[in-house]
Parts: C-alpha cells; sequence; structure tokens
C-alpha cells in the first residue's frame, strides 16, 4: 500500500512544477479559456503560458499574475502564511522565534576591512 502512495508524492522540484503546470491547465480548459485570452486577461506573454503548460517553467511574477487573473491569488498569496511543524519541538522553536525579522543575528561591520 505504501508504494502505492509513493507514486502520488512529490518530492522533485521538476515534478511539483509539472504538477502546478498540469493544475493550472484543467482550471483553464474548465473555465474555456484559451491560452490566448488568459495571456491578454493577465498580462503574461502567451509563449511563457505555453512553456508552463508544457515545461513547469514560469517565474515567480507571471505565476502571481496568471493566478490572480484565474481567481486565486488567496491560495498562492497565503503558500507560507501558516507555520508547520512535525514536532513539539519544532513548534516550540516557531514560537520562540515568531518575533525575530531575520534567522541570524546580524555581523558586526569592522571598518578595517574596508
Amino acid at each position: 500500500m505504501l508504494s502505492v502512495l509513493d507514486g502520488y508524492t512529490l518530492t522533485d522540484a521538476d515534478d511539483i512544477s509539472r504538477k502546478l503546470a498540469e493544475d493550472f491547465r484543467h482550471r483553464r480548459v474548465e473555465r474555456g479559456l484559451t491560452r490566448e485570452a488568459v495571456a491578454e486577461k493577465s498580462g503574461v506573454a502567451l509563449a511563457n503560458i505555453t512553456r508552463f503548460e508544457q515545461k513547469g517553467l514560469i517565474s515567480l511574477k507571471n505565476l502571481v499574475l496568471l493566478a490572480i487573473s484565474m481567481n486565486y491569488l488567496q491560495e498562492v498569496r497565503d503558500i507560507f502564511s501558516t507555520p508547520k511543524y512535525s514536532t513539539m519541538d519544532e513548534l516550540e522553536q516557531i514560537r520562540r522565534n515568531s518575533s525575530k525579522k531575520r534567522a541570524y543575528p546580524r555581523k558586526p561591520h569592522s571598518y578595517e576591512e574596508y
């Protein structure tokens, strides 16, 4: 059973990109939109939409523009909004670090190095 489930987990960035593109294409077709119509509505070049649907390659800015044009802005905007954790230790670390602005303390500058 686990081997069957392994086929459904996407851990490779290329696989995830292709799955995003496949899902985008399904939503576009469900709405009866051509690539040209989405390009006009989103401002993303037709060639970029074609490359995205065929290869899963797209810039973040263009992905956001496509999401806006297809009314998926909230889903994209919230992708990192909720902290994820697997253990209580990870949750505690998240709570300790929640008010920090950066992951590491800033190094003091030494003007002698310049």
